[in-house]
């Protein structure tokens, strides 16, 4: 006799563990955790730092994005909103060569400018002095990193600039302040004395390696600096007749190395000026 319908063995029946497992719920997966919130970098303010504007680029259709330098964060780089807007506030206070007074908030690389002030008389370069000017601006974006401060070379272009407006001489100014920007960046050496400790002399020859001191040059060729200009560098001397040319030389070949080769645009617009005896020889 056939088993029937109900039997658990009859065919097409469904086994009891099999039923059962119709009707079990199957466990949801555990839900994964859920991910902390990333907190966003609080908004930091500055107000009234110090600072000088060394170059302004087009930004947007109304706005400017600035490279400044400032005292005590040193090179930074701003948006001015709506500074290019001809009734802008902004726009007549964004001088270079002008001691600023800057107010700036934000957390990421370009900060938000809020607040530019003159600090201080007028201060306006003309010809041969705004070129020289120019040319320490391109120094300082070439050489300085962002949010480096240096406070002490902040003071040393400040002067140069008031020096560069009152002096006819500008080669003093220009030399003085290539000679502090190398020494701050960690790119001088002593100029009075050897490796080994040795003196420089006046009377002697001595060649400059770019990533050392002096060393005695016995070679009658070649490039070399005298000891008397060396001396001259080690006592701030950057007028002495005779010394300044050498000084010259030895310091742009220096600067030179560490900015890589790359041409400076303040100096080939100033040789051009030159060629076409616009300006003097010499700076």
């Amino acid at each position: 006799m056939s088993n029937g319908p109900g039997d658990p063995e009859a065919p097409g029946a469904v086994p009891p563990a099999a039923a059962g497992s119709l009707f079990r719920r199957t466990p949801l997966p555990a839900a994964a955790p859920a991910k902390p919130a990333r907190a966003r970098p609080r908004s930091h303010r500055v107000d009234d730092a110090p600072a000088f504007l060394l170059h302004s680029y087009p930004y947007r259709e109304t706005s400017l994005i600035l490279d400044v330098f400032t005292r005590s964060h040193g090179r930074m780089a701003l948006v001015a909103k709506g500074a290019k807007r001809p009734h802008s506030a902004l726009r007549p206070v964004l001088i270079a060569f002008q001691r600023l007074s800057l107010s700036w908030s934000g957390a990421g690389e370009i900060k938000t400018l809020i607040r530019a002030e003159w600090s201080g008389a007028p201060q306006r370069l003309q010809g041969a002095a705004a070129m020289s000017g120019w040319y320490l601006n391109e120094l300082l974006m070439r050489l300085l990193g962002r949010d480096d401060p240096h406070e002490s070379l902040y003071d040393a272009y400040a002067d140069a600039l008031a020096r560069l407006a009152a002096n006819p001489r500008l080669s003093v100014a220009l030399r003085e302040f290539e000679w502090r920007l190398l020494c701050e960046i960690g790119y001088g050496f002593d100029p009075a004395s050897l490796d080994d400790g040795t003196p420089v002399l006046a009377g002697g020859r001595y060649r400059v390696p770019l990533e050392a001191g002096p060393e005695p040059c016995a070679a009658e060729g070649g490039a070399h600096v005298s000891g008397a200009a060396l001396l001259a560098l080690a006592g701030g001397r950057f007028g002495e007749p005779g010394a300044e040319p050498e000084l010259r030389r030895l310091l742009r070949e220096r600067l030179d190395y560490h900015m890589e080769g790359r041409p400076l645009a303040t100096r080939r617009v100033l040789r051009d000026l030159q060629d076409f005896d616009v300006l003097p020889r010499g700076q």
